[in-house]
């Protein structure tokens, strides 16, 4: 049961930093030291993708509308919008796919520690400050998600390839901030950023899944649905957040708050750790 309660825990803390540009794994990194699961080290890797199941669950209920190319109420069916909006998002995912994946256990040996992770969220919490500030002046080229271009969607997938490099960068921070640079509006940013997540979640998830085999104990098959159920409830309600927020904010306050966890990750471990 106590582990159960674990699981729901580290759901909450998905559900809320998988969406927020605030990285999911500085946050992981520091729940873990203080209610870490009672799990082997390779399930607890496996269970940190798979909740991620919950969150995609999230955006596609709340975007259906939005991401499902086919309507059967008019004619035409197909809604060719959409599927365009889907090879965006296809050729968004290249630099992730061919070099992001297949290199996957490399860079997280090299730079899966707190050193690089408090880094990632100082630097890319600077970043969002610095962005902000220049865009003040600046009025977004684009406000609607057709409006991206092919290669803009691949220029934000470089940028979200730099954040499957350096854990703390935050997937959703390094995608907003390559959207917000290109002239992109921080509604069409954040929203394609949501769209973007479901084909590589779903693809991180479901080769963690092949890797570890689907050999789980009846314990960790609860851990895992308990993780994933929380996650989407949570998810839910922060995509809800974020969205009416920024139609009314900057990201500055994701900035600082980043800068403020990286300088606490490196204080607790060096002096603590």
């Amino acid at each position: 049961m106590i582990d159960i309660l674990k699981a729901a825990l580290f759901g909450i803390v998905q559900g809320i930093t998988e969406w927020l540009p605030i990285s999911s794994t500085g946050h992981m990194i520091l729940v873990n030291e203080f209610v870490a699961l009672d799990v082997t080290p390779e399930f607890w890797k496996a269970f940190l993708v798979v909740i991620q199941f919950g969150s995609i669950l999230a955006v596609v209920v709340l975007f259906w509308n939005k991401i499902f190319p086919f309507d059967f109420k008019k004619k035409p069916v197909i809604k060719k919008d959409i599927f365009t909006l889907w090879f965006k998002i296809a050729v968004a995912c290249i630099p992730a796919v061919v070099i992001g994946m297949p290199f996957d256990d490399i860079f997280s040996g090299l730079f899966y520690n707190y050193v690089c992770v408090a880094v990632a969220l100082i630097v890319f919490g600077v970043l969002f400050l610095a962005v902000e500030n220049r865009n003040k002046k600046v009025k977004p080229r684009i406000t609607d998600l057709q409006d991206i271009t092919y290669q803009m969607a691949f220029i934000i997938g470089i940028w979200q390839l730099i954040a499957a490099i350096f854990p703390g960068t935050s997937r959703s921070g390094a995608t907003i901030i390559g959207a917000l640079l290109l002239g992109i509006s921080r509604t069409a940013a954040a929203e394609f950023t949501f769209f973007l997540a479901i084909p590589v979640m779903f693809g991180a998830s479901f080769l963690k899944l092949v890797k570890y085999g689907l050999a789980f104990s009846q314990t960790e098959w609860s851990l895992l649905l308990t993780g994933m159920v929380v996650a989407f409830l949570v998810s839910v309600a922060v995509i809800r957040f974020l969205m009416g927020y920024i139609k009314r904010h900057d990201f500055k306050i994701f900035g600082w708050y980043r800068i403020i966890l990286g300088i606490v990750v490196l204080a607790y471990f060096i002096f603590l750790g």
